[in-house]
């Protein structure tokens, strides 16, 4: 080894001896390993050692509520009031004053109680009152949660999951009869009468053979249906018409295929269809003469009570009383449109007032001129008489541009699945062993 060192030119000698000797200090100036090893934070096997707590972690006074709560339920009755229902359950005058001082919101909603309304009272271990639930309907539940400073309230809602689900009938007596044969909701019937009601006159326009079918939400908590969400699509088949509607999501109205608004300046019909029982002859007789008089208008025969809508929007032109016409009332709705109401009641409006599409303006009677209770309607055009319906009713704003563009995509998609569903639904009924 020494020869080969010996061997080596002058340099590489040079270099060795540098790296060796800074090899040596390196060595030489290395601590002990024990002082390596923190000294702090080392435990001994087997030893007791200390561990700090958050007591106030631990203060139960903090917590929103007790460990364990007991429900009472009570159903307010008739007349009850909060004052009243508090003192039947046993609790103080000074513990409702004290939750309706709380806030604006709990006095509002103990103010707003019902006959029937449902109460969940929770109590603990020393039955004093710690939480309060009111449910305002099958999403919303109103909580008052007892807390170190008092009281405090919050609206609970339930995160619902929506799907898509079908119905399709053909109509052989009535529309609510074929509607309510499917399993849609009275909610759901009203609101299609309602998408189509600027077309079809539903209390005297169905007829056997009209068809129709619906595209609709259904709201799903917790994998149950918990109720029916809106109408996605509908087609409806009157006497040889057919008539489309599909949601927008950004206006949340109704359009036809071609992006028209559904809606129209005026109802159909100003009444519910659901109370029309018939409508006399077109060529009846006069009530007085006996002879058959020319039928200007529409009569609808319901029962005497029933609410009559304003056709659509306007001011009241009379309001007034007569002995042929009994109470009646006339609205202009333009200078090209009016529309009376005949045989009413009672009146809801006056001379002069402005009145909204639908908005009551009466009840059916039997007053005036008349053989039996009905609602006598006559429609205007430029003071001519016109079949209210069969009349072209002016629409309402349509969709354009690019809300029209991104309408008729979706539409198309909407359409798409309510035929897909109801291919479905056929092949369920074709094949009921499947």
């Amino acid at each position: 080894m020494l020869s080969i060192y010996s061997s080596l030119p002058k340099l590489h000698k040079i270099l060795i001896a540098t790296l060796t000797a800074a090899t040596l200090i390196a060595v030489m100036l290395l601590p002990d390993p024990k002082q390596l090893q923190p000294k702090v934070g080392k435990l001994q096997v087997g030893q007791l050692y200390p561990v700090a707590i958050d007591t106030q972690s631990l203060n139960t006074s903090n917590s929103s509520f007790p460990v364990s709560i007991r429900w009472e339920n009570y159903t307010v009755q008739n007349g009850e009031s909060a004052a009243v229902l508090f003192s039947r359950i046993g609790l103080t005058p000074a513990l409702l004053h004290q939750l309706v001082s709380t806030n604006k919101t709990i006095s509002e909603q103990l103010s707003r109680l019902r006959p029937g309304d449902e109460l969940q009272f929770g109590f603990d271990a020393d039955s004093q009152l710690v939480q309060l639930k009111r449910p305002l309907n099958i999403y919303e539940t109103f909580i008052i949660t007892q807390t170190a400073n008092g009281f405090e309230s919050r609206l609970e809602k339930k995160e619902l999951d929506y799907r898509y689900n079908y119905a399709e009938a053909t109509i052989t007596s009535s529309f609510w009869n074929a509607a309510i044969a499917t399993g849609l909701s009275a909610n759901q019937i009203m609101e299609i009468a309602g998408i189509f009601g600027w077309d079809i006159d539903f209390a005297l326009d169905i007829r056997a053979k009209d068809h129709f079918k619906v595209l609709y939400q259904e709201e799903i908590y917790q994998g149950e249906v918990i109720g029916r969400g809106k109408i996605i699509a509908a087609v409806f088949q009157n006497q040889g018409d057919t008539f489309m509607a599909i949601l927008d999501d950004k206006t949340g109205n109704y359009y036809d295929e071609n992006g028209r608004a559904m809606k129209k300046a005026f109802l159909r019909a100003p009444i519910d269809f659901r109370r029309v029982s018939s409508n006399f002859n077109p060529r009846r007789l006069h009530p007085v003469t006996g002879k058959v008089a020319p039928h200007r208008g529409t009569d609808y025969v319901a029962p005497v009570g029933t609410p009559i809508w304003a056709a659509g929007d306007g001011i009241v032109e009379k309001s007034s009383y007569n002995k042929f016409n009994g109470h009646y009332v006339f609205i202009r709705h333009s200078n090209t449109y009016i529309t009376k109401y005949l045989h009413l009641t009672k009146r809801t409006v006056k001379t002069g007032q402005r009145v909204k599409q639908g908005q009551t303006i009466g009840t059916l009677g039997g007053t005036g001129r008349v053989t039996g209770p009905h609602l006598h309607y006559e429609f205007l055009v430029n003071g001519v008489h016109k079949n209210p319906r069969t009349v072209k009713l002016p629409q309402s704003k349509s969709l354009t541009g690019k809300d029209r563009t991104t309408f008729i995509a979706n539409a198309n998609r909407r359409l798409a699945a309510l035929e897909q569903y109801g291919r479905i639904l056929l092949m369920g009924e074709t094949n009921p062993n499947q």
